[in-house]
Order: structure tokens, then C-alpha cells, then sequence
């Protein structure tokens, strides 16, 4: 309907400009050169809708309309005649040169209009790159950290763990000594758990920093879940907190060393509870997607974390725990990327916390369920 309303107001109008031409008597020429000039107003706008095409059209349609008037009404007057027809050649001129160059703009307009979508295209494409090369370094960037920690694995593990061994025997004969309830006895204790104490933090960092060998071989992930879950249910009900395990629809198969991946879901399992005050939960669900991954999520309803401290939960030695090494989450992250898996955290504050470990499945044809 829209597309014969400009049709229908170019008719109307060059109809009304003949009728005036009809209707008015010859003795008043000075209109009739007013109604002449008013032609230009449909051609030109029938050229600058249409393009060429329509200019030439409209200016036809308008000829055919004006000759009649010129034949019959001013017939004899060879010299208004002449000039009557010359109005019609220009009318053509006019619609043809306005519909040629509205027409040229028009295809310089989609010319431009191409242009653009090229230039916004290439735009995402290069934000695109640019957001995969921050990505590229800030990997290079903890590739590069986890290298120096590995160089500097060996004098720890020389220079630290040796001495504190010696610490401790030492510690432990001096302890003997006294009686509990003496303090050089609580002193010495004191000694002892924070030898315990760096000793730990110096393991998990040759964790974190030498690479460790990994026996792939095939795991069913509910037994793995089921040990975690067994291993860590009396530290939760001591904690007042229910723990739930939501075993998969169908039994799930996965390559991998099973001793390191119950190591990852135990740190995550661990933080859970540390981080769900009592009477809260904290729930381990198992989902297998058609596209051959597994997923394992660790539910609960802590108090969250902020924006700024997930930004950097996996950053070696970051920690908001008093006694925390700030190395658990890192170490879980290389374990399960050394499984071709991808670890996710989301959080937000008030709403708890659920960190989804993706693995991909075994292969059926290797005797796995995907």
C-alpha cells in the first residue's frame, strides 16, 4: 500500500497542473507560463524517488498530458507553439539528468553504507583478536610465573625443606623435656605447628611449580566424588553444614589420574565448607552434555566473593584466609587443565559461591559413555 502512495501524489499532481492548464483561458499567458514551470516539481521529484527511470517516465507521462493543450488551444501561434515544445524537450532533459545523478548518489549512499558494515566487521574482528591476544599474554604472563617458580623448586626444596626437618626432630626432643601446662612445653608446640606449618606451604608450592607426572587412565567421576564426599562429610557436620551429592543420570568415564583429580575436588570441596557458615549447604552436582563433556559443579551458599578477589583467586600466593598458602586453587586450576578441562568460578556477594569443573568424556570407542 505504502509503495502506490508516491505513484498516486505524482498523478495527482500532474493531472491538477494539466487541469489548470485547460481551464484557464488563453488570454491570461502569465498563468500558463506559472503552470508550465510548476511540471518541474513531480519530474524532478519523480527523478529524485525513482532515478533515471522514473524522472524519464514522469517527464513522458507529462508531455503526453501538455501536447493536447499545445495542439488544440494555442493551434496557429507557431511562435508559442515552438516555445511550448522546446518546454517539453527541456522537461525530458530535466528528468533525465536529475534521475541520472539521484541515482548515481543513491548507489554512492549503498556504496558508503557497504563501506561501513566492511569497516564495523573488521572493527569486531580486530576486537576480537585484540581481546584473544590479552588473553594469549596474560597466560604467557602465568606461563612465565610458574617457570620461575619450577627454576627456584630445586634451592627451596634444598635450602628450606632440609632445615625444617631438622626443626622439627629437633623441636620434638626438646619437647620430651618439659611437662604440659609449662610454658617453654607451649612454646615449643607453637614451634612445631608452624613448622608443620611452612612445611606445607613450601609442598604445595613444589606442587604448584615442578610439573608432575599424570597416569592417565579411565575414572568413573561418581567414585571420585564419592570419596570426596566421604572424606570431607564429618569436617561438614561438624561445620553444621548439609552436604549433598547428586550423582549423574547415566555413569560417567573420563581419562585421568584419578589421585590428582580427587587432589582438585578436595581443595574445591574444602573451600566450600570453609566458606558456608553453619546451617548453609553446600551441594556437588554432576551434568554430562551431548557434546562429550562432563561437568561438575560445587554449590554453596556462602557469603560470596567480591569482584576484585575473584579477579585473582587463581593467582599464586594470593589468599584472604589467615592461614592459607594462596597456592590450593591455583594447583586445582593446573590439575585440571592438565586434564583438558576448563575451571570456572562464579560468585556473588550475599548469593554464595559455585565454582564448575568441565572435563571431557571418554570415548566410547575406548569403553567410555559420552
Amino acid at each position: 500500500m505504502k509503495k502506490l502512495v508516491r505513484p498516486f501524489l505524482l498523478f495527482v499532481c500532474i493531472i491538477g497542473i494539466s487541469m489548470l492548464h485547460y481551464l484557464t483561458p488563453l488570454n491570461m499567458p502569465y498563468l500558463h507560463d506559472i503552470y508550465q514551470r510548476l511540471y518541474y516539481l513531480p519530474i524532478i521529484l519523480a527523478a529524485f524517488w525513482y532515478g533515471f527511470r522514473g524522472g524519464l517516465a514522469c517527464s513522458t507521462f507529462v508531455s503526453v498530458v501538455y501536447a493536447p493543450h499545445i495542439l488544440f488551444q494555442w493551434g496557429g501561434h507557431l511562435t508559442v507553439e515552438m516555445e511550448k515544445y522546446l518546454e517539453i524537450i527541456l522537461y525530458n532533459v530535466v528528468g533525465c539528468v536529475t534521475g541520472i545523478l539521484s541515482q548515481k548518489e543513491r548507489e554512492r549512499s549503498a556504496e558508503l553504507q557497504e563501506t561501513a558494515r566492511g569497516l564495523d566487521e573488521s572493527f569486531k574482528k580486530l576486537q576480537a583478536q585484540s581481546e584473544r591476544m590479552i588473553t594469549i599474554e596474560e597466560k604467557l604472563r602465568r606461563a612465565e610465573k610458574l617457570s620461575t617458580l619450577g627454576e627456584m623448586a630445586a634451592v627451596l626444596a634444598h635450602e628450606i625443606r632440609n632445615p625444617l626437618g631438622s626443626i622439627r626432630g629437633t623441636a620434638e626432643i626438646l619437647k620430651d623435656d618439659y611437662q604440659p601446662g609449662d610454658p617453654k612445653h607451649e612454646f615449643i608446640e607453637i614451634q612445631i605447628k608452624e613448622t608443620e606449618r611452612l612445611n606445607r606451604v613450601v609442598e604445595d608450592f613444589l606442587h604448584m611449580a615442578r610439573p608432575q607426572p599424570v597416569d592417565m587412565l579411565p575414572c568413573p567421576i561418581q567414585d571420585e566424588l564419592d570419596t570426596i564426599f566421604f572424606l570431607v562429610s564429618n569436617d561438614a557436620r561438624e561445620r553444621q553444614i548439609k552436604l549433598v551429592l547428586q550423582p549423574p543420570a547415566v555413569p560417567v568415564i573420563i581419562k585421568a589420574d584419578g589421585e590428582k583429580l580427587r587432589q582438585a575436588f578436595l581443595n574445591i570441596a574444602i573451600n566450600a565448607l570453609q566458606a558456608t557458615p553453619p546451617g548453609g549447604s553446600v551441594i556437588i552436582s554432576t551434568k554430562v552434555y551431548q557434546t562429550g563433556l562432563c561437568e561438575i559443579r560445587f554449590r554453596d551458599t556462602g557469603l560470596g566473593i567480591d569482584a576484585e578477589t575473584l579477579s585473582r583467586i587463581f593467582e599464586p600466593f594470593y589468599t584472604t584466609k589467615p592461614d592459607g598458602t594462596g597456592l590450593g586453587l591455583a594447583i586445582t586450576k593446573k590439575i585440571i587443565e592438565s586434564h583438558n578441562g576448563t575451571l570456572l568460578v562464579e560468585s556473588e556477594p550475599g548469593h554464595g559461591t559455585t565454582v564448575t569443573v568441565r572435563l571431557p568424556m571418554q570415548d566410547t570407542a575406548n569403553g567410555g559413555i559420552s
